[in-house]
């Protein structure tokens, strides 16, 4: 069954938590973005796992030196998943993928600024890490002409498991989960909407269409 991941783009713990109780019923993973891990530290993983015990929670780290040491912290606090940047040599994702190991958890790299996504995602995925994520990150998106559909199509070809960030939204979220997603990675059409809740459920149902 594909995921869906609520990405937590906020500032604050309370902001995180107060968004996370209302989606909390539509989503599988709930994932700390990193602008609010840099805010707030690691007590914020350790706040939203206690606060949400049985949905993942998806530290998103962007690692790129001492992945052993940065992954095992997150662990720690209670992550369940943390990224690592694709862009970085094998050692630092191996290093994550050991700390993940001993943990009993799993580790996601984040393809965002690789030149080829597809390519680097088909590599790493023989390290041992749970998933790779297709993602074009914000400053991406707002490029003139971007659109998603270049994901869409790096989805369809990559021939492993990936989840999928970078506009998701209730116009596209089918496409997404047609083309082989095993995690579809939504934000703004959720924490920017009038009422996350009702957005989080829409794409839900939007997914099983």
């Amino acid at each position: 069954m594909v995921k869906l991941q609520v990405a937590i783009d906020l500032l604050t713990t309370e902001e995180a938590l107060a968004l996370a109780a209302k989606v909390a019923p539509y989503v599988d993973i709930i994932e700390l973005g990193t602008p609010l891990i840099k805010n707030m530290g690691s007590a914020v993983i350790t706040a939203m796992k206690q606060a949400h015990p049985d949905k993942l929670v998806f530290a998103d780290l962007k690692t790129a030196d001492a992945g052993e040491l940065e992954a095992d912290i997150a662990f720690k606090a209670g992550a369940d998943l943390v990224t690592v940047m694709s862009t970085v040599g094998n050692a630092t994702i191996i290093g994550a993928v050991k700390a993940a190991k001993a943990h009993g958890k799993g580790v996601v790299v984040d393809t965002i600024g690789n030149p080829d996504r597809v390519k680097r995602a088909q590599e790493v995925i023989a390290l041992g890490v749970e998933f790779v994520e297709l993602h074009a990150g914000l400053d991406e998106q707002w490029a003139p002409g971007y659109s998603i559909q270049v994901l869409i199509d790096e989805t369809s070809r990559v021939g492993i498991p990936v989840s999928v960030a970078g506009g998701v939204n209730i116009d596209n979220i089918a496409a997404v989960v047609k083309a082989g997603a095993k995690v579809v990675v939504a934000g703004a059409a959720i924490y920017g909407a009038k009422d996350p809740a009702e957005a989080a459920k829409a794409l839900r149902a939007a997914m099983t269409l």
